[in-house]
């Protein structure tokens, strides 16, 4: 047996997922979030609709699923946390800096993460009150500017959800983050339902389904390959230590390939799902597709206030848009507190105090960037827009990168065939090594492309 086998055990101290679902629906719900519901949309609109699609699934095949299976692995072997991990299987050596930045990432990006999250749960209640129902996308937008351009309506949001999501990460693994998450995911699906059977019945609903399924391959360029690249990494929360942490909860006896092709399928369902929501009704009513990223906050408000009881729907899009919103939080809150409690010895409930209050100062200077704060610039960019650049463009693809660099040549074949079998008793010999040969060639090339569009290369 090699020599890593012995990082196996897992100290009896630590907490775990407890059950095969509970794996399942804490995994999907750190992959479901707000790039299901509003990234995929709004992508999907700007970049030509099922073409988009069929590149972003391509993506998803050799890029994100290929790093998920192999951050889900090294966690499970090591069952430590993001920075742990990498210590564990490369002792003194600086692989761990891997972890580092996936820590450091899942900061960040909570940082703007959590200011969305916080408009929102807003519009949850701004819909119950009437003051989106309306046809006039004006009318909507000087709403939304409202909402995000004055001082402590936007803060409290934005305070709140991560008070909210902080006190289920000191519940703990299995009571907290395993039991919430699956009460929140069959909700979703449930909300999402009536949200697609509502939009499929409306009229002219099919040049939406078109827009969905039937693909322009002339709009294929490499702009789109590229931001079907990154959007593959953002949805499936990959390379920001997220899946290395939750993979460090798995059981020894957890099948990975088959849980990650789980969530990925699941994952790709929900965002199908979330735009059968919404472009058969924007069709409907005649409205862009290719709005941009205003698609949720302005243009949805007006599609649905133009259908019957559209003012019931629209408060059951934004419920479930918040609820989607919950999970991916839970895991990007939960990577620097396993690191605080594990690395440092902190009691999870201070690990949990300290990342939500550092968030909740860091992140208030994105959420005031379309305020007090918005003539302060770095490069040229804003505190929102600077994080979201650091993460989705840098972070997210070096961390990807150097993960698929570690498993594939340095740990090697010999330890993902051992360790991805759970050693022989899996009989998947013949998957592991396609996916390693993945992993070493395919996967880095494609992350690369990624990488050096975000530094603007091409």
């Amino acid at each position: 047996m090699n020599s890593n086998s012995s990082s196996q055990t897992k100290p009896p101290s630590r907490e775990g997922f407890s059950t095969n679902l509970g794996v399942i629906a804490a995994t999907l719900g750190s992959a479901v979030g707000l790039g299901n519901i509003w990234k995929f949309p709004y992508m999907t609109g700007e970049n030509g609709g099922a073409a988009f699609i069929f590149v972003y699934l391509i993506c998803v095949f050799l890029c994100g699923l290929p790093v998920m299976i192999s951050e889900l692995i090294i966690g499970r072997t090591t069952h430590a946390n993001a920075v742990g991990a990498f210590k564990k299987l490369a002792p003194k050596q600086p692989w761990y800096m891997i972890g580092v930045s996936g820590a450091l990432c899942a900061f960040l990006i909570m940082a703007y993460y959590s200011c969305v999250s916080g408009w929102v749960f807003s519009y949850i209640f701004k819909a119950a009150s009437g003051a989106l129902t309306t046809t006039d996308p004006t009318k909507t937008t000087e709403v939304f500017t409202q909402a995000t351009s004055t001082i402590w309506s936007p803060l409290f949001w934005q305070w709140l959800i991560l008070f909210l999501t902080g006190s289920i990460i000191v519940m703990g693994v299995s009571k907290g983050i395993e039991r919430i998450t699956k009460t929140l995911m069959p909700i979703l699906f449930v909300l999402l339902l009536i949200c697609d059977i509502r939009a499929l019945t409306l009229p002219g609903a099919s040049e939406g389904l078109k827009f969905l399924f039937n693909p322009d391959f002339s709009k294929i360029t490499g702009g789109v390959i590229l931001a079907a690249l990154g959007l593959s990494f953002f949805k499936l929360s990959v390379g920001m230590g997220t899946m290395t942490t939750y993979g460090s909860y798995f059981r020894d006896d957890q099948n990975i390939p088959s849980t990650a092709f789980k969530v990925m399928i699941s994952d790709t369902v929900v965002s199908m799902m979330a735009g059968m929501a919404i472009f058969p009704a924007v069709f409907a009513y005649g409205v862009k597709a290719d709005v941009g990223p205003s698609l949720l906050f302005i243009t949805i408000p007006t599609v649905f206030s133009s259908m019957p009881l559209g003012t019931f729907f629209m408060i059951l899009f934004f419920l479930l848009s918040s609820l989607a919103t919950v999970g991916a939080m839970i895991s990007l809150i939960e990577v620097p507190v396993a690191y605080l409690s594990e690395e440092l010895k902190l009691t999870r409930t201070k690990a949990a105090i300290l990342t939500v209050v550092a968030i909740a100062l860091v992140g208030s200077t994105a959420t005031l960037s379309s305020s007090v704060l918005k003539d302060t610039l770095i490069a040229g960019r804003n505190f929102f827009d600077t994080y979201s650049f650091l993460t989705d463009n840098i972070l997210m693809p070096v961390g990807g990168l150097f993960i698929t660099i570690f498993i594939a040549w340095k740990w090697g074949k010999e330890n993902i065939l051992e360790k991805g079998s759970n050693y022989g008793q899996l009989d998947n010999t013949s998957l592991l090594t396609n996916f390693y040969h993945i992993v070493k060639f395919v996967t880095p090339i494609a992350i690369i492309l990624v990488l050096l569009s975000g530094f603007g290369v091409f």
